[in-house]
C-alpha cells in the first residue's frame, strides 16, 4: 500500500473528438476500466482528470482513449495553468472555424438545390442533376462531422443527435441516388410539383436532395453558434497568469537588473516600487508601503507591510518603495495555486446533457425499429422490395428535423441579445439546466454588494470644531498621497469645499499616515499616529473611534497644533441598488448568504444594511471554494456572485457562477454567466432570463420532434412525397425561430 501510494501520480489529459456528453461519459468508463485508474472526463472543458497508481503508463491511458475512438493529448508542462489552449497544436486557432468554412461552402451549395426543389418555374431539364452536383458535397462533406460522430456511436451501440442526423441524410441522399440512376427521376423533364396532397406515388420517381443538404446546413448553422457561444475553460487560467508581473527588478550587489520573470530565482532580492506588481512571493526585508491585494484577498482595505511581512505575486504596491527576498516562485506561489483551484472546479464541474441528445438517444431506435417493421409489412403486404424500400426510407427522412439543431442555438441566441439589453451575457446553454433547481445564491461582499472602493461615510468633529473645516484641512494634506484612504478623502473634500489650500513639508510616513503643514497649521491625519496619545481624544471622539471600528469601518483621526479636531471614516460603501437586488433574490425563493475575505464586523455591518443573516466571513480563496462545497453537499444548488480573482475558483465550483462585469477578466471567464454592469439588480434579472430560456429551448425541441413524429405515419404507411418532407422541415424550423424571437420581449420581474 505505501508503494501505491508512493507511486500515485495526477495527469491531465486534453480529448478530442467528444460530439456530447455521453461520449465523456465513455471515456471515463473506459479508463475507470484500468486497474488503480481514477478517472473524471468534462465535456464541456475537454478534459480528463486521471489519478492512477501502479504500474500504469500514460502512454496505455492515452491508448485506451484512443481505442475508444477519441484522441488523447497531455497538456506541455512547466506551466502552473496546463489547461492553456497552446498546450495543444493547433488549438490556439477559432474553433469555430473549421466550421464556419463548412457552413458557408455548404450554404452557397444548398440555397439553388432549395429553390429548384422547391420552386418549379425554376426546374429546367435536367435539373435534377445539377441538384446532385450541388447537394452531395454538402452531405458527404459538409456533414463529415455528423457523420464521424455517428460512426463512433454505432461501434459503442449509442445513439446521438448526431446518429439521427447522419442517418437521416445519408438515406436522403442514398434514395435520391438510386432514384437517379435506377429509377425515373434522372430522366429529362421530372418535376417537383407544388402541392402537399397525401398519396401513395413510386419511390423511384422522388428525389428528397432539398431535405438532405438543407437539414445539413441547418445543423452545421446551429452547431456553429453553439460552439461560438461554448465557454473555452482555459481563458480564466489565462487571465490568471496575466496578472503577474512579466519582468521583475533584482538588485545584486547593490546594482538592479531588470529581467524576464522567468529567471527570477529562490533568494533573489528584488525592488518593487509604487504603482509597480509584487513579482513573486517573498519577504519584504527593507522599506514599508501599503499593498493593495484586493484582487486576491477581496479586502478591500490596503495592507500596509514592513520588513518581516510576506508579500504575494500579483499584489500591487500603491506605497513606498520596498524590497522583497523571493520565498516561492513559478507553480508554487499563491496565484499558481489559485490556477489549479480554478482549473480542478472547472474539470470537476459536471455539465448537464444536451437534451437533443437524450431525446435521440430514445427517438433513434424507435426510428430504426419503426424502419424496418415498415420495410417488412409492405413487402409482406405487396411483395413489392421498391415500394416497401421506398416507404422504409421515408421514415428515416422525415425523422431528422433540422429544427433540432436550431433550438438550443437560436433561443440561446435571442436569450443572449435579450440579456446584453439588460447587462447580462449567458455564456452557453451548458449553464441554463441549473438555473431552475438553483435554491441558494452566494454573495461576494466587495465589488458585489459593495462598489469595492473606499468613500468618506462620516465626518466627526471635536467640540468647538467645524466638520467642514475638518475635512477641507484633511482634504488638502490627503490630497498629496496616493493611499486609497487618503484619495477617498479628498475626493469628498473636494466635491463639499471644492478648491483646496496648498501644503507645505508633505511627508508619507508609511503604516502611520501623513503630515504636513496646512494653513500655518502643522497637521497629522492616520490612523496610529495618536495611538500613543488616545488618551488626548476628546470622549466624544473615543466613542466615535471605537464604534467605527466595532463595525468594521476605517476610522482616521485628524489633528493639527498637537490636538485631534476630528475623526474621519472611511469604508467600502454598499451599492444603492444591493437591497433591492436582495429582495428580489427571496422573491425568487433563494437563501442569500454573504461569503467574503473582509473582516467578520465590516461583512456583518454590511449585511445588516442590505438585508442578509447569513455571514461567512474572513475566508481565503480556497476556504471560498469549501464552502460552496460544503452547501452543495448539503444538497443546496449553489449560484456565486463575485467580482474579483479571489472569487474565480468558487465561480467555477458552483452550480452557477455570475461575475459582475465590473470586475476582473479572471471572475468573468470562470463564470457561467456574466452582469455587465456592476448593478447587483442584474443577478435577480440574470437568473429569470436564464429560466425563460431554457423553457423556451425544452418548448423548441418538442416542436422540433412534433411535426416530423406526426409525419411519420405518413411516410410508413408510403404516402409521404418530397414537398411535404420539405415543408414538416420548413414548418419546424420556422416555428422553432418564431418560439425563440418570443424571447425579445422578455421583461424581468421589477
Amino acid at each position: 500500500m505505501d508503494s501505491a501510494t508512493e507511486t500515485a501520480r495526477h495527469l491531465e489529459l486534453r480529448i478530442g473528438g467528444m460530439t456530447c456528453a455521453s461520449c465523456a461519459a465513455r471515456i471515463e468508463k473506459k479508463l475507470n476500466k484500468i486497474d488503480g485508474v481514477s478517472a473524471s472526463v468534462n465535456y464541456a472543458t475537454e478534459r480528463a482528470s486521471v489519478d492512477y497508481v501502479g504500474n500504469v503508463a500514460p502512454d496505455q491511458l492515452v491508448m485506451t482513449v484512443e481505442q475508444a475512438g477519441y484522441t488523447a493529448q497531455p497538456p506541455s508542462q512547466g506551466s502552473p495553468a496546463t489547461n492553456d489552449e497552446s498546450a495543444v497544436p493547433g488549438a490556439a486557432t477559432d474553433p469555430a472555424a473549421a466550421i464556419r468554412q463548412r457552413l458557408l461552402v455548404s450554404l452557397v451549395l444548398t440555397v439553388p438545390v432549395l429553390a429548384m426543389a422547391m420552386v418549379p418555374a425554376l426546374q429546367f431539364a435536367n435539373w435534377q442533376w445539377l441538384s446532385l452536383t450541388l447537394a452531395a458535397p454538402v452531405v458527404v462533406w459538409g456533414g463529415l462531422p455528423f457523420h464521424r460522430a455517428a460512426w463512433v456511436n454505432l461501434r459503442h451501440h449509442t445513439a446521438t443527435m448526431d446518429t439521427l442526423i447522419s442517418m437521416g441524410t445519408i438515406a436522403a441522399l442514398g434514395w435520391s441516388v438510386y432514384a437517379l440512376f435506377w429509377g425515373t427521376a434522372g430522366m429529362a423533364g421530372m418535376r417537383h410539383q407544388f402541392e402537399l396532397t397525401i398519396s401513395r406515388t413510386d419511390g423511384t420517381s422522388n428525389i428528397y436532395l432539398e431535405a438532405a443538404a438543407g437539414v445539413t446546413t441547418f445543423i452545421l448553422a446551429g452547431r456553429f453558434f453553439e460552439v461560438r457561444s461554448k465557454r473555452r475553460a482555459g481563458a480564466a487560467l489565462r487571465a490568471l497568469l496575466e496578472l503577474g508581473a512579466r519582468v521583475v527588478a533584482v538588485r545584486k550587489d547593490g546594482v538592479e537588473h531588470r529581467i524576464p520573470i522567468e529567471q527570477l530565482a529562490i533568494g533573489d532580492e528584488f525592488v518593487v516600487r509604487p504603482g509597480e506588481k509584487v513579482a513573486t512571493d517573498g519577504l519584504v526585508i527593507e522599506g514599508s508601503s501599503a499593498v493593495d491585494a484586493s484582487m486576491l484577498t477581496g479586502e478591500s482595505v490596503p495592507v500596509e507591510v514592513g520588513p518581516g511581512d510576506q508579500v504575494v505575486g500579483a499584489t500591487v504596491n500603491v506605497g513606498g518603495r520596498i524590497v522583497v527576498r523571493a520565498n516561492r516562485i513559478g507553480s508554487d506561489t499563491q496565484l499558481a495555486q489559485m490556477a489549479r483551484l480554478v482549473e480542478e472546479a472547472q474539470s470537476g464541474k459536471a455539465q448537464a446533457q444536451r437534451l437533443a441528445d437524450r431525446i435521440s438517444g430514445i427517438f433513434v431506435p424507435i426510428v430504426i425499429a419503426l424502419s424496418l417493421a415498415t420495410l417488412g409489412f409492405w413487402i409482406a403486404a405487396t411483395g413489392s422490395v421498391a415500394a416497401a424500400f421506398t416507404a422504409a426510407v421515408a421514415v428515416l427522412i422525415i425523422a431528422c428535423p433540422c429544427a433540432l439543431g436550431l433550438a438550443t442555438p437560436t433561443a440561446l441566441m435571442v436569450g443572449t441579445g435579450r440579456g446584453a439589453q439588460l447587462g447580462i451575457l449567458i455564456k452557453g446553454p451548458e449553464v441554463l439546466e441549473s438555473t431552475r433547481r438553483i435554491d441558494t445564491i452566494v454573495l461576494d461582499k466587495t465589488g458585489t454588494v459593495t462598489t469595492g472602493n473606499m468613500a468618506l461615510l462620516d465626518v466627526i468633529a471635536a467640540p468647538d470644531e467645524q466638520p467642514a473645516e475638518v475635512l477641507r484641512l484633511a482634504g488638502a494634506l490627503e490630497d498629496s498621497s496616493e493611499h486609497p484612504i487618503g484619495r477617498a478623502i479628498a475626493k469628498a473634500a473636494r466635491d463639499k469645499v471644492g478648491q483646496l489650500p496648498p501644503v507645505e513639508g508633505f511627508a508619507n510616513r508609511e503604516g502611520l499616515g501623513v503630515q504636513g503643514i496646512v494653513d500655518g497649521h502643522a497637521m497629522t491625519v492616520g490612523r496610529q499616529l495618536l495611538a500613543d496619545r488616545c488618551q488626548q481624544l476628546p470622549d466624544s471622539l473615543t466613542g466615535s473611534l471605537g464604534q467605527a471600528e466595532s463595525e468594521g469601518k476605517t476610522a482616521v483621526v485628524v489633528s493639527w497644533d498637537d490636538t485631534a479636531r476630528g475623526i474621519l471614516v472611511v469604508a467600502d460603501a454598499v451599492k444603492p441598488t444591493s437591497v433591492e437586488a436582495v429582495e428580489r433574490l427571496r422573491a425568487l425563493g433563494l437563501t442569500p448568504i454573504m461569503l467574503t475575505g473582509d473582516n467578520a464586523a465590516a461583512a456583518r455591518a454590511i449585511a445588516g444594511q442590505v438585508g442578509i443573516d447569513q455571514v461567512i466571513a474572513d475566508v481565503l480563496p480556497r476556504d471560498k471554494v469549501e464552502v460552496v462545497r460544503r452547501l452543495q453537499a448539503q444538497g443546496k444548488v449553489v449560484a456565486m456572485v463575485g467580482d474579483g480573482v479571489n472569487d474565480a475558483a468558487a465561480l467555477a465550483q458552483a452550480d452557477l457562477g455570475l461575475a459582475m462585469g465590473t470586475g476582473t477578466d479572471v471572475a468573468i471567464e470562470a463564470s457561467d454567466l456574466t452582469l455587465v454592469r456592476g448593478d447587483l439588480r442584474a443577478v435577480p434579472a440574470a437568473i429569470e432570463l436564464s429560466r425563460k430560456t431554457l423553457a423556451t429551448i425544452k418548448g423548441n425541441l418538442f416542436w422540433a420532434f412534433a411535426y416530423n413524429i406526426a409525419a411519420l405515419p405518413l411516410a410508413a404507411a408510403g404516402l409521404l412525397n418530397p414537398m411535404l418532407a420539405g415543408a414538416a422541415m420548413a414548418f419546424s424550423s420556422v416555428f422553432v425561430l418564431t418560439n425563440s424571437l418570443r424571447l425579445r420581449t422578455f421583461k424581468p420581474h421589477a
